[in-house]
């Protein structure tokens, strides 16, 4: 794809990293330097989408600086073995990568210690942070400095089956808050047998964007554990009683809603609706295709009035790390890939994400025909910034992996599944655990 236009805004930014490249901080491909040979640059990362992203942004670099050829080497592994690996390479001080991608519930992982093994990329983020959802830059913070980029907002929505709902007499636009969804759901049960809505019980996607939407986390701003307050365990209890007292949620086939089970559940009008994060529409585009042309996305209902309609979700950070020899370049690289106008529009264009950088969203090229317009509609972008300022950041702690694991695999599944804890007990059981940590 050419739809990489000059990359103006970052040209400066580029050059000024890029001067001070050499002997004198050990890294290699300054302009004078290393004129008309490429400096090769490696790049670990889990997801193969996210690697024909950057092989693309490559090109497009490689287009605009002829004196500064980059050759980057992508490596996919399997999410676990990329983690470890990285890991593992990191403490023992060899081995890693110049570039690499680390998803935001393994992240703290990596910023363990005094000095973490990744480097600040404050002097890329700050020329810009004032077009930049900033809240998904903090979940890769620490001590003041920035250690990621994320590829999207991740900004969390509702996805309306307009066709089982029109059934059922529901206008969406109506549903302003999460009473007036339960009760928009009791009534497509009854038109249509359909459930409202599906719940995740081996994951953590129904739940937290829920709690965040609250402005509650796992932990707050000092680190502490908070998970069994008294916002999360209503919250939890709200998901129960749709399953089990109103009766308009049904569990996620498959467990969570990343299961081949739950897509062909879903492709055949498995259920009306579905609360994720914007990623998720290149689900719905490669895995329920006869849903083209049905699906509306709208803000998530809000708990009280004023409210946030939105929540951002998931997430992964591209780090520079320590063992590069090449820093500068790997930076100034990674601000052309995912901080400029035209390398998040293609964050829109490439993957389907909404892009961290929020002054593209009303650019043009976002509302253009694409297969994602074309199975959901246009004004999605329109819509987004209507909520760009609604949504929390997430504390990422040292413990915040164990606490999503435990979230996941003990207090969603035992209460909304097995139904062998309540919410509050569950919660507790899991917050202690993290205490004693």
């Amino acid at each position: 794809m050419k739809r990489w236009g000059s990359m103006i805004l970052v040209a400066s930014l580029v050059v000024s990293l890029l001067a001070g490249c050499g002997s004198a901080n050990g890294n290699a491909g300054g302009p004078e330097g290393n004129k008309g040979k490429a400096t090769q640059l490696s790049f670990w990362t889990f997801n193969e989408l996210h690697a024909v992203f950057m092989d693309e942004a490559v090109q497009a670099w490689n287009e605009q600086n002829k004196d500064q050829q980059i050759e980057l080497k992508s490596e996919v592994y399997p999410y676990d073995e990329m983690h470890n690996k990285l890991l593992i390479a990191l403490q023992s001080g060899t081995g890693a990568p110049d570039l690499a991608d680390i998803e935001i519930s393994k992240f703290a992982n990596y910023l363990k210690g005094s000095t973490p093994p990744l480097v600040a990329l404050n002097d890329i983020v700050d020329p810009v942070k004032e077009n930049l959802i900033m809240s998904r830059l903090e979940n890769y913070a620490k001590d003041g400095n920035y250690f990621g980029i994320d590829y999207h907002v991740g900004a969390t929505v509702m996805y309306y089956n307009t066709e089982i709902l029109g059934r059922a007499g529901v206008d969406i636009d109506e549903i302003v808050t999460w009473q007036d969804y339960v009760e928009a759901g009791k009534k497509v049960v009854a038109a249509t047998g359909v459930p409202m809505t599906t719940t995740e019980v081996t994951e953590h996607w129904s739940y937290f964007p829920l709690i965040s939407q609250r402005g509650s986390d796992f932990f707050n701003e000092e680190g502490n554990v908070i998970l069994d307050n008294e916002a999360n365990v209503e919250t939890l209890q709200f998901l129960y009683d749709c399953m089990y007292t109103d009766s308009i949620a049904v569990a996620a086939p498959g467990g969570f809603h990343h299961s081949e089970e739950y897509w062909a559940f879903m492709n055949k009008g498995g259920a009306a609706s579905l609360m994720m994060p914007m990623w998720y529409m290149g689900r719905f585009v490669s895995y329920m295709p006869d849903l083209e042309g049905k699906i509306a996305i709208r803000p998530l209902p809000v708990w009280e009035e004023g409210g946030n309609r939105s929540a951002g979700m998931g997430g992964t950070g591209t780090v520079v790390t320590v063992q590069s020899k090449s820093q500068d370049l790997a930076k100034a690289f990674l601000a052309s890939a995912k901080l400029s106008r035209e390398g998040s529009i293609n964050t829109w264009t490439l993957l389907g994400f909404d892009p961290i950088r929020w002054d593209v969203w009303d650019d043009p090229a976002m509302s253009a025909s694409n297969e994602f317009t074309e199975y959901f509609g246009d004004g999605i972008f329109e819509m987004l910034l209507e909520v760009k300022d609604e949504l929390s950041p997430t504390s990422i702690t040292d413990l915040f992996p164990e606490a999503v694991s435990l979230v996941q695999r003990n207090v969603v599944f035992k209460v909304l599944k097995e139904q062998s804890q309540t919410a509050a007990e569950a919660l507790k059981e899991a917050a202690d655990e993290l205490r004693a940590k």
